[in-house]
């Protein structure tokens, strides 16, 4: 999976990308601005909001990459 995303997501150097690196990283952005609104001295109910949107984000993730990898199976039985 190379290209699209740029080069500050891939981590190793190698040029590579890191889907795994990314979805966490993405999720984790996401779920923390979703969860979070103003950093205290307490979670209260923030980590069960995390806790859910985590599970929605891998749910959608999965989603979409098996929708890809199913695309990818298409195109290539076509060539």
């Amino acid at each position: 999976m190379e290209g699209g995303f740029g080069s500050d997501f891939g981590g190793s150097g190698s040029g590579k990308l890191d889907p795994g690196l990314i979805m966490e990283q993405r999720m984790t952005d996401k779920c923390f601005r979703k969860c979070i609104g103003k950093p205290g001295g307490s979670l209260d109910n923030s980590e069960q909001c995390i806790a859910m949107c985590m599970d929605r984000y891998m749910d959608a993730w999965n989603t979409v990459s098996r929708a890809y990898n199913s695309r990818l199976q298409r195109e290539r039985a076509n060539m």
